[in-house]
């Protein structure tokens, strides 16, 4: 079935670190997205089974809960949404309270996803963060008190002046807090990040790329030792609570993303919105063409698509499955070129399974450099 991506592109607050499409929070400007955004979902439904709505940004819980429901309300009136579809907020812990929480939950959200980065002040000062570590904790408390009982958590590693030890404690932290899944992810820092700069001015440094590699492989250990499957590369989740909108992006799924910015897959095409938000609400408003970008894959690409992203995850890929659905047998066309990272124990192959060993995962950007 498909998945239905809302992008919000409003933030409190503009992280050093952050690359996404977001501007800072204005009132007026947010009514008349919101409109413009309801206006895009309703005209685009033609019926078609859904069965994940995923609210994404900048900060979407910076929305009223009732923009929250008129925008569900509206998915719903436009597709099928199935009794059950996964319903995800994400929010920043600096935006959360019981009272909205409860609104939230009522509005149709059962699933939120909380940009925490990191249990130490110090750490989320020097990423721009304005929420504190007792913050991230008391509200996951005061979400669970709401009645949503599927929290996931994002934290971040190798960030500047990090140790193995800082991270642990994070991480220690993280599972003391309980969610029922996170998302584990390295610091990237595009070429123009305010952080460089921030990095440089102060004499900030990552932690060496080996230290790196024993924090990740240590985190995993941990997080399976107290209940935690690992099923993507930066993504653990407690059993029966793994992302199922995510899931998509990896298991050749198809989806479609509404709002300035927002990315849309379906039979073999990707196209992009415009991504200025005052260009959208203006081409919403005037019923001009939404898309800025579009490609049409060929076979051949869409076949790489689907072992570069289904490689991320820990099941791996059925390569009797893929040659099935592309016609084009995958050990013949790529077998010599994974042959060595087989031999090193980096990629496992299992009948007609194939997967990424931990070990592999670490140089996963290697690997699937394979099928592009």
């Amino acid at each position: 079935m498909l998945g239905l991506y809302l992008h919000i592109p409003f933030c409190s607050a503009i992280c050093n670190y952050c690359n996404f499409n977001r501007g800072l929070f204005e009132p007026g400007l947010k009514d008349r997205y919101v409109s413009a955004l309801e206006r895009e979902i309703r005209e685009a439904g033609r019926g078609e089974a859904v069965d994940t709505i995923f609210f994404g940004g900048g900060t979407p819980s910076l929305l009223e809960p009732a923009e929250i429901g008129q925008l569900i309300r509206a998915c719903r009136d436009g597709f099928a949404v199935v009794t059950g579809a996964e319903v995800t907020l994400e929010t920043n812990p600096e935006t959360s309270s019981a009272e909205r929480m409860e609104q939230f939950r009522a509005a149709g959200v059962n699933r939120v996803s909380f940009g925490v980065q990191s249990f130490r002040d110090e750490e989320l000062k020097r990423l721009g963060r304005i929420h504190s570590a007792s913050r991230a904790r008391l509200a996951v408390r005061e979400t669970r008190r709401a009645g949503i009982d599927n929290i996931s958590l994002d934290l971040m590693m190798w960030l500047p002046q990090q140790t193995a030890a800082h991270w642990q404690e994070s991480v220690d932290a993280l599972i003391e807090v309980g969610p029922e899944h996170a998302s584990l992810y390295m610091l990237e820092l595009y070429p123009n990040a305010p952080l460089k700069e921030d990095m440089a001015r102060s004499g900030w440094s990552l932690a060496p790329d080996d230290d790196a590699a024993d924090m990740y492989l240590w985190s995993l250990e941990r997080l399976a030792q107290s209940g935690y499957q690992q099923y993507e590369i930066s993504n653990v989740a407690r059993p029966e609570r793994r992302s199922r909108h995510n899931l998509k992006y990896w298991e050749d799924g198809e989806w479609l993303g509404f709002g300035c910015g927002a990315h849309s897959t379906r039979d073999g095409v990707r196209w992009k919105n415009a991504s200025a938000t005052e260009e959208y609400i203006r081409r919403v408003s005037a019923g001009e063409a939404l898309v800025s970008e579009t490609r049409q894959l060929s076979r051949a690409e869409q076949m790489e698509e689907a072992l570069f992203t289904g490689l991320r995850l820990t099941d791996g890929i059925d390569l009797a499955s893929v040659t099935s659905r592309y016609g084009s047998d995958v050990w013949t066309r790529y077998g010599e070129a994974l042959t060595p990272f087989v031999q090193d124990g980096l990629v496992i192959r299992e009948g007609s399974r194939l997967r990424l060993s931990r070990n592999g995962m670490l140089v996963a950007n290697e690997i699937l450099q394979v099928f592009v």
